[in-house]
């Protein structure tokens, strides 16, 4: 049987469901040769298919599964343990905020002072954990959403085929999703009004969507003809980015009028709650998919990728890609001059 990726309200609980059940098939598929209490064993596994409500209860049953003999699990536990706080610690809001370069800000934060084996088994754990989950997870239109971790060449440990390059669009393929957002049959026009309003935010400033459905009513300024949004990237970090009035003015106008947030949300749903990043990488997804597009992840987060190859491409600025995404080290923005097509032009002239 398989499950919605956020399959449960909160991210904490859509994790630790994830985590069991990745768990519970890795004890029953590592060597039990040394198992000293089958009975015991058993009703553990029975414990992983009904859950666990915090990461505390998974550190002892775990302690208990390595006791019975099954000592190699913690290799698995250890690392995605890490993972699981760190992502608490940054205020996840869901399992589609994951990917290749959270988990590459992860691992170089946490195995830093690690020998390269502790290393190597962090990175077996995340690539077998997620591909676990892109096997896993449906969604009612019955898609599976993928993650397709590699890790190669994430700072610690080198691998064979150098990293992987995300997904993004063209210039062309950014047209057409543009044209795609004013007319998608929308619910209604406020909420039509409200969706374009923070697609075109992300798409026009690359922030990420965690930052996005975070944005406060205050962090949203008026400047000439611009406006200036200040969002909190990961650890908490400020920065500005700007967007030109033209684009947004007429959606921002009809949803200043009808928002009605808690907490001084400038972005919230009917009920005037947070947004989920989940309600947003399906509404990128369906909207990309009617106009035909379809990349190796038709995610929200691509969105962010395209903004900063073609910032890339049109400034050469890889300082500028660095500060406008919000990157710690600019090696993070280093795998946009990739793109760069007219520098790689010039290497078809050599003959």
């Amino acid at each position: 049987m398989r499950f919605p990726l956020d399959c449960e309200n909160q991210f904490s609980k859509t994790f630790l469901f994830w985590l069991s059940r990745f768990l519970r098939n890795k004890i029953t598929s590592l060597s039990n040769r040394q198992v000293t209490n089958k009975d015991r064993l058993a009703e553990i596994i029975q414990e992983f298919i009904k859950g666990f409500d915090s990461i505390d209860d998974f550190k002892n049953i775990i302690k208990e599964v390595r006791n019975i003999g099954i000592n190699s699990i913690h290799v698995y536990y250890l690392p995605l343990e890490k993972l699981y706080r760190y992502l608490i610690r940054f205020g996840a809001g869901s399992m589609r905020e994951i990917d290749e370069e959270l988990l590459s800000d992860f691992l170089a934060s946490e195995t830093a002072n690690l020998s390269d084996a502790s290393k190597k088994n962090h990175r077996i754990a995340l690539i077998s954990f997620f591909g676990y989950i892109d096997k896993q997870n449906e969604e009612e239109n019955g898609n599976a959403y993928r993650y397709g971790i590699e890790l190669k060449n994430w700072g610690g440990l080198a691998g064979k085929s150098g990293s992987k390059l995300p997904s993004f669009m063209n210039k062309e393929e950014v047209n057409r999703f543009i044209n795609a957002i004013e007319e998608y049959p929308y619910r209604n026009h406020i909420i039509g009004a409200r969706n374009r309003l923070i697609l075109k935010t992300i798409l026009y400033t690359g922030i990420r969507v965690g930052e996005a459905i975070n944005i406060k009513i205050k962090d949203f300024i008026k400047d000439k003809d611009a406006f200036m949004i200040q969002v909190r990237g990961k650890g908490n970090k400020p920065r500005i980015v700007m967007i030109k009035e033209n684009i947004i003015k007429n959606d921002l106008m009809v949803w200043l009028d009808h928002r009605t947030c808690d907490e001084n949300l400038f972005f919230c749903n009917q009920k005037n709650t947070k947004l989920t990043q989940a309600y947003i990488g399906r509404l990128v997804e369906q909207i990309l998919l009617s106009i035909g597009i379809r990349k190796e992840k038709n995610s929200a987060h691509m969105l962010r990728h395209t903004f900063a190859t073609l910032l890339y491409q049109e400034s050469h600025d890889l300082i500028l890609v660095q500060e406008s995404l919000g990157h710690s080290d600019i090696n993070t923005s280093r795998i946009y001059t990739h793109f760069d097509q007219a520098r790689l032009l010039r290497t078809t002239d050599i003959f």
